[in-house]
């Protein structure tokens, strides 16, 4: 009898994340808030919970060496970390940082991959408190566990929107996709004439939007000090569209934005229109903008509605799994979750 075999591709990574977190519960008081929110959420003593968030990175997978530089991969590395935190209205405060290797990198390669990680730490207030090094049998693995803090009563989940909540997003969106288009597109030009020099010139915001994005830990204090505290928030890392996926699926709520509010740079859309892609799509799709998506209450909006990078594009409303978004021209059109899929084949 053959045994069967599902692929890791049809369930996709949320899928698989459902599917191995299917069969655990939380056992210990301390566990606030396991799989599911952009952190993990301890309880720390009387006033305070602890942030706990982790990610990977893998070479040829998230980074290509090509023409990512390793002082901006280590930089890189810490702030899609913090931005976890930040998503969870935290603060970050430590980070471990683990390492594979292979023998193909120097010492120096290292100083220049930890001069990153240095700059980052430095930026965002964190301290480097351990981690770990192994040999890899091919290409570099980083792997960066976060810790964070946030006051109990100021702790931000995907699961708390409302209907009638205002949506709002920081920044602008889908710059680090194009900006990968281009370094794509110049590796390829490389590779066929290694004499030929990258044209990066007029696409310095955008390929700087993918080697080196900044986690939005200056819009959690903007909100402090405003009075705001979300309802929902997560950060933009697969999507602008499979992020309000996950609010509206933790929230139990539908979302409804306008194209005409979403927020795209202008170099990002005369890229996109080089490149014949629909801007609109790259800004839904595109990914590793680590802007925040939130949430806020009606009654809040005063409050921010003047913050120079803070968008409203849309509101929540109370059917669930309606995600619609209404065109330029007034038409409905069901919004569709398109983020990478990190097993598609």
């Amino acid at each position: 009898m053959s045994e069967t075999r599902s692929e890791i591709s049809q369930l996709g990574e949320f899928g698989l994340i459902d599917h191995i977190s299917r069969d655990f519960s939380l056992k210990n008081t301390s566990s606030i808030k396991g799989i599911g929110d952009d952190a993990a959420v301890l309880s720390a003593g009387q006033d305070d919970f602890l942030l706990l968030s982790t990610d990977m990175l893998v070479e040829g997978i998230h980074f290509d060496l090509a023409y990512m530089p390793l002082h901006h991969l280590g930089y890189k590395a810490v702030a899609v970390n913090v931005s976890d935190i930040a998503a969870m209205n935290g603060k970050a405060e430590q980070i471990t940082v683990s390492l594979a290797l292979t023998n193909r990198f120097s010492v120096e390669a290292v100083d220049a991959l930890y001069k990153g990680i240095h700059a980052a730490c430095e930026s965002y207030g964190v301290d480097l408190i351990g981690g770990d090094t192994t040999a890899s049998p091919s290409g570099l693995v980083i792997s960066i566990s976060v810790t964070g803090r946030v006051q109990k009563d100021k702790v931000v989940y995907r699961s708390g929107a409302k209907p009638n909540d205002i949506i709002c997003v920081t920044g602008d969106l889908g710059g680090a996709f194009m900006g990968l288009q281009i370094l794509e597109r110049e590796k390829q030009v490389y590779l066929a004439d290694p004499n030929m020099q990258p044209a990066l010139d007029s696409f310095e915001y955008i390929v700087g939007r993918q080697l080196k994005p900044e986690a939005r830990t200056d819009v959690v204090s903007d909100l402090a000090e405003a009075g705001v505290q979300p309802t929902s928030m997560i950060d933009i890392s697969d999507g602008l569209a499979s992020e309000l996926f996950h609010i509206g699926k933790n929230s139990n709520v539908g979302v409804r934005i306008f194209e005409d509010k979403i927020p795209i740079d202008q170099i990002t859309f005369n890229t996109a229109v080089e490149f014949n892609l629909d801007p609109i799509t790259c800004a839904l799709n595109g990914g590793e903008d680590y802007e925040l998506l939130f949430t806020i209450s009606q009654a809040d909006l005063e409050k921010i509605k003047n913050h120079p990078d803070i968008h409203m594009i849309g509101y929540v409303h109370d059917k669930a799994n309606q995600h619609l978004m209404i065109s330029k021209q007034g038409s409905i059109v069901p919004l569709q979750a398109q983020g990478w899929n990190h097993f598609a084949s």
